[in-house]
């Protein structure tokens, strides 16, 4: 008897189910990595956004540049910088933080990566010692500990196939275009314990608000505005609007046929009333130029919207006004595409009322959504192009300004040359203090005014909402820092 009973309890014990484990926190957003390696694309900017990626250096709370991997970054030279890294970092599989990766992963992405290239050229990275670098840019710069915290350049060490990061977050699992199953990384301060999270992406931002609504989703970030209302009366959801770094802009496609001249830019630039973008959208403030006025280096006037001014101008520039509303020159109307994509869900919002304006001034506009934004873009498959952009990601205008208007560069999307704009920036690439920076950044911004490869539009507001299992969320950094070590839960 006693032998049976032995066997039931060891029958029991071995049935006896174990600790659930905790479910993931659900964060819906409506972007997602497109990729693992941090060398791809904007993947190091998304890697680094879901907690998974380091840089050397990075963008803190209030906007200024402090050590993240790295602690000091020191100029020997014109061109040449001593980096030194902390000694108490670690990769996912504990690795520790080496310059030796670090070398080797921020070559292979300055090989890869045009963006990585944007600020200072080509930039070679070498290994004196385990936690000393030296670098040697292409292009002079004042302020590489600045470069070295812009998105591209990302921190990793390769593993077989695979690739290991330092955040507070390793992946678990990936389904692309759908969700990242994320653990916490246990060789991260202060990450022990701490339950795993699962990013999802929502194509559309509607759905995203009723999968909140639903219980499938703990916070829900980037949130369209028409949804606000009833997440507020709800009574355990807590909502959060906040003004971004971001610039909604559009792009001009300079090699298409009419957009070609400077004429017919200027004219759908001043056609843009920025005050009745803003009251579509619900928030945000008009767009003074590349930057958000929060920065030193940002210009204050609000663009002008003049549409008497824009008539004159097509005017001059050959296309005049029909009997049919219509404007002709050489017997063709001015048709143009007005691209616009859902990720950002105020993009799409924006687009019919930019497409009215042109329509009153006797353009020809049509509109189109497209999901990949960036492919369309890359391969100036577009004649007019909503865009959002982080514009100062690392406090400073230099990338932005680079990347997107030098000539030749890898993100210059509406295939724009200036001589003047490519001098400047190479002057900007010499100066140091904030002042001569802020100045030539002036210079710059004003003539892209002039020559209009982008019209600026609005300085967003963007929304999220979280639910009775987050303790507490304060959203900063924009979209480059939502999954953090500091998330709080119940």
């Amino acid at each position: 008897m006693r032998l049976r009973l032995l066997i039931l309890l060891a029958c029991l014990c071995a049935v006896r189910p174990l600790a659930a484990q905790p479910a993931p926190v659900t964060i819906g957003q409506s972007f997602l990595t497109g990729s693992l390696d941090a060398s791809e694309g904007p993947a190091g900017w998304a890697l680094a956004s879901h907690g998974v990626a380091e840089k050397l250096f990075t963008v803190d709370r209030s906007g200024k540049v402090v050590g993240a991997l790295a602690t000091t970054a020191e100029r020997l030279g014109v061109n040449q910088w001593r980096v030194r890294l902390r000694g108490d970092r670690f990769f996912s599989d504990g690795t520790p933080v080496v310059a030796a990766d670090v070398a080797a992963a921020l070559m292979r992405t300055g090989e890869r990566n045009a963006a990585a290239r944007a600020s200072a050229g080509r930039i070679t990275v070498e290994a004196t010692d385990p936690a000393t670098l030296m670098l040697t840019s292409e292009r002079s710069t004042p302020i590489m500990a600045s470069v070295l915290a812009e998105w591209a350049f990302a921190v990793y060490r390769q593993a077989g196939n695979g690739f290991l990061y330092s955040g507070p977050y390793a992946v678990e699992t990936y389904r692309p275009g759908d969700q990242l199953l994320l653990k916490a990384n246990p060789h991260h301060a202060g990450m022990a314990g701490k339950e795993p999270v699962r990013v999802r992406r929502f194509a559309d931002t509607q759905a995203m608000a009723l999968a909140f609504e639903n219980g499938e989703v703990d916070l829900a970030f980037n949130l369209p505005v028409e949804t606000l209302p009833r997440l507020r009366a709800r009574r355990d959801t807590t909502v959060r609007s906040f003004p971004v770094a971001y610039q909604y802009m559009m792009w001009i496609n300079t090699g298409r046929p009419g957009l070609h001249d400077p004429l017919v830019r200027r004219a759908i630039d001043l056609a843009i009333d920025r005050r009745e973008l803003v009251a579509a959208v619900q928030g945000g403030v008009p767009a003074t130029g590349a930057f958000a006025t929060t920065y030193a280096f940002a210009e204050r006037e609000v663009r002008p919207f003049d549409p008497a001014a824009a008539g004159r101008l097509l005017d001059q520039a050959g296309w005049r006004l029909d009997g049919d509303g219509k404007r002709r020159k050489d017997g063709r109307t001015l048709d143009i595409v007005l691209v616009a994509y859902p990720s950002r869900p105020e993009l799409p919002v924006l687009q019919p009322v930019i497409r009215a304006r042109l329509a009153a001034l006797g353009l020809n506009p049509q509109t189109r959504i497209v999901e990949q934004a960036t492919a369309v873009a890359t391969a100036r498959d577009f004649d007019l192009l909503l865009w959002a952009q982080h514009t100062a990601p690392a406090g400073d205008p230099g990338f932005f300004l680079n990347a997107f208007f030098r000539t030749g560069a890898g993100n210059n999307y509406a295939s724009y040359s200036s001589p003047r704009v490519d001098a400047l920036l190479d002057r900007l690439a010499g100066v140091e203090a904030a002042e001569g920076r802020a100045a030539l950044s002036g210079d710059i911004q004003r003539q892209l005014f002039e020559d209009v490869p982008v019209s600026f539009l609005i300085t967003p507001a963007w929304h999220l909402a979280y639910g009775p299992r987050i303790l507490r969320y304060e959203p900063w950094g924009s979209d480059y820092d939502i999954v953090r070590a500091d998330l709080a839960t119940k």
